[in-house]
């Protein structure tokens, strides 16, 4: 009678380790914090728990095992007393069909269907298992055996949670209206920041606005004025030689004062400069921490690429901030007929995610730079070059600078348009 007892007990205990099993494995750690700040009850337990999931995890395989083991062998000297070899086999079959019902099966899909409610009743106990001297002592050194056996290097403590199955778990949760659609591209623009450098976000060099060190606060003051810039940098032998930044206000300032004819180098602040590799997210940081709002970009040369704005490295977060005062031909313009026309300075990375297209990415970072790469020179207004199925035409040319590109599918052109 003790050792039927035994039975049902030791099948009862594996059927929690089983639950306990599943229920640690699919429960995400991020879940289990947000449990304990709600102050569910196991939730402190289970949040320890999840912090280092291969400690629980590894005695309750253990423990799942020694339950089905010891039940196995009971049953048998049990049914070799009582009925022979042929109550072995009869026996055996039956505990398996009641292991695999009551132990596995059971407890199994209750912890997936109630994953939430399933962890928080098997924490405090797992913990414990996990604490209890005998068992932790025994499994590391099993798995210490293991690790003898199957040799590997770089063996993860624990499930990690890739950017594209964080960017996945987005759209799923939009899908599900748990989050809105501008939350899940905040959460895509804050991954993508981690990666961004200054000269994706800069301006570029033939767009920035400088003053001559000599030039006197009026002069100064009309650039600032004719540009709408709150600082601008100071140029002393060109624009690869830029000495400090002038504030508007301290120009501002010098004009009340009646010292219209000193020089912007008197007013002169400390120009920051940063290397065009630099990740805009180290740099916002060290923005905030050393209170400046603009850095001058440099290339491996130290020749200036460009400069970079705090609200650049914003609106990398949040996209285009623009006020009353900007005007600012769009980046994309859908025209009839499917063809898009696009700033030059536009992403190439932004338009294949924004167009789902596939123009090839190298060494340059934008569209304009695509098509020079691909023609070799400077397009005239007009001509065009074909790539991935589509066709690039430069619709505006400014110098030696492509303002707009006009791209069409290849296909839908008539055959005496396919070729400039």
């Amino acid at each position: 009678m003790a050792a039927v007892v035994a039975v049902v007990v030791l099948v009862a205990l594996g059927a929690f380790l089983a639950l306990a099993e599943t229920s640690l494995t699919h429960l995400s750690r991020s879940k289990a914090l947000a449990l304990e700040e709600e102050g569910r009850r196991g939730g402190a337990s289970l949040a320890r728990l999840m912090a280092h999931r291969e400690r629980g995890l590894n005695p309750v395989l253990l423990l799942v095992v020694v339950c089905h083991l010891a039940a196995a062998t009971l049953v048998g000297l049990l049914a070799q007393s009582s009925f022979g070899p042929l109550g072995i086999a009869v026996a055996t079959l039956g505990l398996a069909v009641v292991i695999f019902v009551c132990a596995e099966a059971a407890p199994k899909t209750y912890a997936l269907q109630h994953t939430e409610r399933s962890a928080l009743f098997v924490a405090p106990v797992v913990s414990l298992l996990a604490r209890f001297p005998p068992v932790r002592l025994l499994t590391r050194a099993l798995i210490g055996l293991s690790n003898v056996v199957l040799p590997g290097k770089g063996r993860s403590a624990g499930p990690v949670v890739s950017e594209g199955e964080l960017l996945a778990l987005a759209d799923v949760a939009v899908e599900a209206d748990v989050i809105e659609v501008e939350e899940r591209a905040l959460i895509r623009s804050i991954i993508d920041f981690g990666d961004t450098i200054a000269r994706e976000v800069m301006v570029p060099r033939p767009d920035m606005a400088t003053v001559a060190a000599g030039a006197t606060v009026a002069q100064a003051m009309e650039t600032v004025i004719a540009n709408g810039y709150s600082r601008i940098p100071i140029r002393d032998d060109g624009i690869d030689d830029i000495v400090g930044l002038v504030y508007a206000k301290d120009l501002m300032r010098a004009s009340r004062e009646g010292r219209t004819s000193a020089t912007a180098r008197t007013l002169a602040r400390e120009a920051h400069f940063v290397p065009e590799a630099k990740r805009v997210a180290e740099l916002m940081r060290e923005m905030q921490a050393d209170k400046f709002h603009m850095a001058i970009v440099i290339d491996e040369y130290g020749s200036t690429a460009g400069l970079v704005t705090l609200e650049d490295l914003i609106e990398e977060l949040v996209g285009e901030i623009v006020d009353e005062f900007d005007v600012e031909d769009p980046l994309l313009e859908p025209l009839p007929g499917g063809d898009v026309r696009v700033a030059a300075r536009m992403a190439l990375d932004e338009l294949n995610e924004v167009l789902h297209l596939e123009l090839p990415e190298g060494s340059w970072d934008t569209v304009g730079g695509l098509v020079f790469d691909l023609l070799g020179h400077v397009p005239a207004e007009g001509e065009t070059v074909e790539v991935d199925g589509h066709l690039l035409r430069a619709e505006r040319v400014q110098g030696r600078r492509i303002g707009r590109v006009r791209i069409t599918r290849a296909e839908e052109l008539p055959a005496a348009d396919a070729v400039s």
